[in-house]
């Protein structure tokens, strides 16, 4: 079930026998915290990092916790699929629960089978609901120790009605590539200041240079202790996340408005290019984010704490880029539970507020100005909808042909109308990518 065939890998950590089963019955109950939080709803995983029984783990066993939920996530369906051959009847979620951890650690992150089955028995045998059931999770994870997994489906790893949607969008081969993503996890791209040697952070990292100019690692760990983190030379942003700014091409001196830009990444490559920028976003609290790698990267933005259509300033812009609030289907690599949370409804109610920010962000451009939408969502509502519908409303913009070759984007990706329609499977050999949808409108009057 492992597959180590997909970009740049992480080392495997051998632990010493010991060491690995003492990793802890506490840490495998923070998995599954975790991992049932995610199930439970957007943005669960995040709020349950802050849980007593994550937050009170020292720093290793926190890790260690979210990475088996973060891969019990990714291929929950197999997991699921593997389960359901061996339990006649389903048992109480709390006993699949720590079923599900168990095979997350043996079958995906390659943890010794003694420790994840040693310590999900001691996991069922402290609570009263699940102690019946402790010798049912012996005998169901030494089965598969024994025997092996089976077969089993990565596109069983997607929600039946994402898959259906996007069977239908794109075809079955690209459902296919999207399912081989989805279970993947993605290494980490940095964007760097310019005049900073791309090849030298590489060098650095043990990573690679990618087009336009990304360093894509398979390194892990605290970003703190990377080397350039502290002379602030570069900043985490994922390659296609780049691609919007780029196609925006800012200049020094322009004046240039972000539009929903916490975290940062896209504002602080417009600060870096020289230009003026005002970032503004609904969350102060995400701002904060962005404020700590402006300090650190040395650069400068005036942010501004507002909803973007709430924003009352008189002041157009040379550029506006608006990076709208999304389902975030094209995010499943780094954030797998995306596609647990997100809803049928989502899309069509999302797709309002982006029609709304749209007509907000255009009359912030002025005469002769550009605007560049873009979404991390591969639906097409939000994207290629969306922009139809906008020139429609707005005759005095017209859309500028994106050229991949010059954005670091795939050459798949340019769509017949000249806008960028990136999906998580392009790119495979290379560790692939988020998903977008990025369109540059200029103003033409």
């Amino acid at each position: 079930m492992a597959d180590r065939s997909r970009g740049p890998r992480p080392p495997k950590v051998e632990l010493p026998r010991d060491e690995a089963a003492d990793i802890g019955v506490e840490a495998r109950l923070a998995a599954g915290v975790l991992l049932n939080a995610a199930l439970e709803g957007r943005g669960g995983l995040d709020a349950a990092l802050s849980f007593r029984e994550v937050a009170d783990l020292p720093g290793p066993d926190r890790a260690f916790a979210r990475a088996v939920a973060m891969a019990a996530l990714r291929r929950l369906g197999e997991i699921d699929q593997i389960l359901d051959r061996r339990l006649k009847k389903g048992p109480p979620l709390a006993v699949r629960t720590i079923l599900r951890v168990a095979l997350a650690q043996t079958l995906v992150l390659d943890t010794p089978a003694f420790a994840a089955v040693s310590t999900a028995v001691k996991l069922a045998e402290r609570d009263p609901k699940t102690r019946p059931y402790k010798n049912l999770v012996n005998a169901v994870l030494r089965g598969i120790e024994r025997e092996g997994p089976g077969l089993t489906t990565a596109e069983s790893n997607l929600p039946d009605w994402l898959a259906a949607r996007w069977r239908a969008t794109y075809g079955e081969p690209t459902l296919a590539g999207l399912a081989l993503a989805a279970r993947e996890e993605p290494p980490t791209d940095l964007s760097l200041r310019p005049g900073v040697d791309p090849a030298a952070v590489a060098d650095a990292v043990d990573g690679e240079v990618l087009p336009g100019g990304t360093v894509r690692t398979g390194r892990r760990g605290d970003l703190a202790g990377w080397p350039g983190f502290d002379d602030g030379v570069w900043w985490v942003q994922d390659a296609a996340a780049a691609v919007p700014v780029r196609l925006l091409a800012p200049k020094a001196g322009e004046t240039i408005v972000d539009f929903c830009a916490a975290p940062g990444g896209k504002t602080l490559q417009l600060a870096a290019a020289g230009a003026s920028v005002v970032a503004l976003d609904r969350s102060a609290t995400r701002l904060k984010r962005l404020e700590a790698n402006l300090a650190r990267t040395r650069l400068a933005a005036e942010v501004v704490a507002v909803p973007a259509e709430d924003w009352d300033d008189p002041r157009v812009f040379d550029a506006v880029l608006l990076d709208a609030p999304c389902t975030s289907t094209g995010t499943f690599r780094r954030n797998p539970e995306v596609l647990r949370a997100t809803r049928p409804a989502d899309v069509a109610k999302l797709a309002d507020v982006q029609h709304r920010l749209l007509d907000a962000a255009a009359l912030r451009v002025r005469p002769g100005g550009r605007l560049v939408y873009c979404v991390c969502s591969i639906e097409r509502e939000e994207g290629e909808t969306q922009i139809i519908a906008f020139l429609r409303r707005n005759p005095a913009f017209r859309t500028a042909l994106a050229v991949p070759a010059d954005l670091g984007a795939p050459d798949e990706a340019l769509t017949p109308e000249g806008w960028l329609r990136i999906l998580p499977s392009m790119w495979a050999e290379k560790g692939g990518l988020d998903g977008f949808f990025i369109a540059r409108l200029d103003r033409v009057d």
